[in-house]
C-alpha cells in the first residue's frame, strides 16, 4: 500500500496521513531502507528489513578494537562509563572511532553479565543489571550547642573558596571499626582515616590528625550529620580552627558531596567489611585512587588535580 502511495508522488505528510502514521517515521523508513536508484517496494526489501531489526546497534562500536580495549582497561581501573566517554574525546580529540556514549559502555557491562562477565564488579555497586534508584536519609538527636546548616555562610553553598568540607562516618561490620572520611566541596578531594570505634573522642581525634596536615588557608568549615560522634565539635574545633556545622535531619542531600564519595569508598569496602583487617597504608591507597579518579562536575579532572593547582596557585603557601 506504501509502496503504491510513494509511486503517485504523494508527500511524506500525505502518506503519513493516509497511513495513520507521523510523517518522519515514514521518512525514516523510506530513506533507511529504499535501494540507491530505485523505488521503494516494501514486498523486495522485506528480508533486509528483518535482518536490521535484529542487529545490535552497538556492534559497530564493538568492531573498534582499540575503543573495546580502552574501555575494558579504564573499567578495570574502576572509572565510571560517563568519565570513559569523556575522556575518550579528550584523549583521543580527531578519532572519531574512539567514541561511545556512557549508556553504551553501560549496555556491554550488562551483556558482558549475562555471559558471565565479571566487568560489572568494577562498577560501584557491581550491579549485574539496572536497579531502581532510591533516597534515604538519617535522623539524629540535636546535639547542644549545635550551630544549624542555614546559618552556615552563602559562600560555602557556591563552591567558590577552598577549604569547606564535609564529614560523615562509614560503618563496617559491627564491631570491626569504621572510617572517618572528609571530602572537600570545591575540588572533591577525600581525607580518610580509620576509627576504632564510633565514639566522639575516637573522632575527634581521627579528624584533628587528618587535618592537621593540611595549610590552615584549607580549614574553613566542616558540614556534618546529627550523629553523636560529633558531639565533641567544640573541641574539634579549637583544635583544627574548622567552623562546625550541623546538617538537617533527613536530609542526606545537603552533605550530597560526601554521600556521594562515600558511594565510592563502598566499592572497595562493602557494607558489613571489616575494617580491622586493613592497614593505614592500605587504606591510604585506596583514598589516592579515588582522589585520582576523573569527575564529570570537576569537567573530568581528579580531585588531586584540582587540589594540587589550588596548592601551587593562590593557595601556597
Amino acid at each position: 500500500m506504501s509502496s503504491v502511495i510513494l509511486q503517485s508522488q504523494f508527500s511524506y505528510r500525505e502518506i503519513a496521513r493516509r497511513l495513520g502514521r507521523h510523517h518522519t517515521t515514514i521518512s525514516r523508513e523510506i530513506k533507511r531502507n529504499k535501494p540507491p536508484h530505485s523505488t521503494y517496494w516494501y514486498y523486495f526489501i522485506e528480508r533486509d528489513v528483518e535482518r536490521k531489526r535484529h542487529l545490535a546497534r552497538c556492534f559497530r562500536r564493538q568492531r573498534h578494537l582499540p575503543l573495546v580495549e580502552y574501555v575494558e582497561d579504564k573499567l578495570r581501573l574502576e572509572w565510571p562509563p560517563e568519565a570513559i566517554s569523556a575522556r575518550l574525546k579528550l584523549e583521543y580529540p580527531h578519532d572519531e572511532r574512539m567514541r561511545v556514549c556512557h549508556e553504551t559502555v553501560y549496555r556491554w557491562i550488562y551483556l558482558d553479565a549475562m555471559e558471565g562477565g565479571n566487568l560489572h564488579q568494577h562498577l560501584r555497586r557491581h550491579h549485574k543489571k539496572r536497579r531502581r534508584q532510591t533516597r534515604y536519609g538519617s535522623g539524629r538527636r540535636f546535639i547542644p550547642g549545635r550551630v544549624s546548616i542555614s546559618q552556615r555562610p552563602p559562600i560555602v553553598e557556591t563552591r567558590e573558596r577552598f577549604g569547606d568540607w564535609e564529614g560523615d562516618t562509614l560503618e563496617g561490620k559491627k564491631g570491626c571499626g569504621h572510617l572517618a572520611t572528609h571530602v572537600e566541596r570545591k575540588s572533591r578531594f577525600l581525607v580518610a582515616a580509620k576509627l576504632a570505634d564510633k565514639r566522639a573522642a575516637t573522632m575527634t581525634q581521627a579528624t584533628t590528625t587528618s587535618f592537621w596536615r593540611l595549610p590552615k588557608v584549607l580549614r574553613q568549615t566542616l558540614t556534618v550529620d546529627n550523629g553523636k560522634e560529633f558531639s565533641q565539635f567544640k573541641e574539634l574545633e579549637a583544635k583544627t580552627g574548622l567552623t562546625v556545622y550541623f546538617a538537617d535531619p533527613y536530609a542526606a542531600w545537603q552533605r550530597g558531596t560526601n554521600e556521594n564519595t562515600n558511594g565510592i569508598l563502598r566499592h572497595y569496602y562493602p557494607k558489613g567489611f571489616d575494617f580491622t583487617t586493613i592497614t593505614d597504608e592500605e587504606l591510604e591507597l585506596v583514598v589516592r585512587t579515588i582522589n585520582n579518579r576523573p569527575r564529570k562536575c570537576l569537567d573530568y579532572r581528579t580531585p588531586a588535580e584540582v587540589m594540587r593547582q589550588a596548592l601551587c596557585g593562590a593557595l601556597a603557601i
